[in-house]
């Protein structure tokens, strides 16, 4: 398989989608689809999906399509899930317990090695079998096990103290799920940011044209 390494973010940022749908294919019973088929059912063009994926080689046959179980393991190989990265959370409020118990890291390739916190009530605690360490022992866990990714839940506050300590104690990402971004000045650490709020903004776009289009034709 040849790699582009001049591939856009915006072909990265489908690269997950792609291999969500052909789980979700697989899954269903699907052995080949064609780009057009694919396509279809993603809101995408036959063109885009073909363009995107040149973008790492050749796959599938002109007027055969592809097979679905091969094409999600290339997909799965070029996101790095069968690299067995590891991860570890900090902050275990809300947003943390339910994304420890409820979110499928495994199927991702993390593996989830603990959760860190300072709250005496659950230092020393599991969450679904996860065990929850006190935030001072952080630098020592990250060298004595090779974190490869920390994951962000906690107060906006503390945000980017603990993404210095994260980066300092030498992850290669940081998952930041706090709603505010925080600043890294090590080029070799990818701060990855999501927030809820862009999210949620976008859609209040597309409803607001979508009542602006029901108006004008009203």
């Amino acid at each position: 398989m040849k790699r582009n390494m001049k591939v856009s973010t915006a072909v990265i940022r489908r690269l997950p989608r792609y291999y969500r749908h052909l789980s979700e294919l697989q899954e269903a019973g699907t052995v080949r689809i064609s780009s057009s088929a694919l396509g279809g059912s993603m809101g995408l063009t036959a063109s885009q999906i073909r363009q995107d994926l040149f973008c790492f080689g050749g796959f599938g046959q002109q007027g055969y399509g592809y097979k679905v179980d091969l094409l999600k393991e290339e997909i799965g190989e070029i996101l790095g899930i069968s690299r067995g990265h590891t991860l570890i959370v900090l902050g275990t409020g809300n947003l943390g317990r339910a994304i420890i118990k409820n979110f499928r890291f495994s199927s991702n390739g993390f593996r989830l090695l603990a959760a860190f916190d300072v709250d005496p009530a659950v230092v020393g605690a599991q969450i679904a079998g996860v065990p929850v360490y006190h935030a001072d022992g952080l630098e020592a866990f990250i060298a004595g096990h090779g974190v490869d990714v920390g994951m962000l839940t906690v107060p906006i506050s503390a945000a980017q103290e603990m993404g210095d300590r994260l980066a300092g104690a030498g992850v290669k990402g940081i998952w930041n799920l706090t709603n505010c971004e925080i600043l890294c000045d090590r080029p070799e650490v990818v701060v990855e940011s999501v927030h809820f709020s862009d999210s949620l903004l976008a859609l209040s776009y597309m409803i607001s044209q979508q009542e602006g289009s029901e108006e004008e034709k009203g």
